[in-house]
């Protein structure tokens, strides 16, 4: 009896050691909530435009659609002559846009139809890569048929390098706003958790419209300022902090 008593302690100690190896007993301690300091940083460049670009066009309205094409045809090319002898390459003459549109007329005390014009429109996208002479440049194609200088716009061709300055610049100020974060906390900055950046680069827009119809040349060149371009890279970024 005492013996058999033996065995039934032995059995039952060794289901209790079974039963603590099982899944059920492990559980893992949750690891500890990750502190982090972010931060926004911001680098500025200015930049001188050499590059600009303008959206030329030459408006016509005539009785019949032919008419006004033929019209249209002649006095457009003589402005895109015009913009290949100021030193502009074929290259940097784009077509934009060519349309051709009924404009009828009406009476505005009886609303009855008086008649029926054409007009078309053709607009080129230019890039000039000369600023000095942007003026001689809009005075002649102004004085050989365009009506309408939409929009000139002044740019930088290549801002590889300024972004690069720019963008380090904006780690550099998070860098030294996290630092004296921390300090000023009494904590201490660990190792970069994530960087994400942008950049932006606002150009400044001319608009204008030129003299209508295009005929005789102007006194003096058209004044034109290209301003300065400035280059801004915000980057967001996050530190460890202990």
């Amino acid at each position: 009896m005492k013996r058999h008593s033996t065995i039934l302690f032995a059995v039952l100690l060794g289901a209790l050691v079974m039963s603590a190896c099982g899944p059920a007993t492990i559980v893992a301690n949750p690891a500890a909530p990750q502190r982090l300091l972010s931060v926004t940083g911001s680098g500025t460049v200015t930049l001188t435009p050499d590059v600009a670009y303008l959206n030329i066009g030459v408006h016509t309205e005539m009785p019949t659609a032919s008419a006004a094409v033929a019209a249209n045809n002649k006095q457009t090319q003589q402005v895109i002559d015009a913009i290949q002898k100021s030193g502009v390459e074929a290259k940097d003459i784009r077509t934009t846009n060519f349309s051709i549109y009924p404009n009828v007329q009406y009476d505005p005390q009886t609303s009855e139809k008086l008649g029926t014009t054409y007009v078309v429109d053709n607009s080129v996208y230019v890039t000039s890569h000369e600023i000095s002479k942007l003026g001689d440049l809009l005075d002649a194609t102004v004085s050989a048929g365009a009506n309408s200088v939409n929009s000139i716009q002044f740019d930088v061709a290549d801002k590889t390098e300024a972004t690069k300055q720019a963008r380090d610049a904006a780690v550099k100020d998070a860098r030294n706003q996290a630092e004296e974060l921390a300090a000023a906390a009494g904590l201490s900055l660990g190792n970069v958790h994530s960087v994400d950046f942008y950049n932006t680069v606002p150009g400044p827009v001319f608009s204008a419209y030129g003299k209508g119809g295009g005929g005789g040349g102007a006194e003096a060149a058209v004044p034109i300022q290209s301003g300065q371009l400035t280059l801004t890279v915000t980057v967001n970024m996050s530190y460890e902090i202990k």
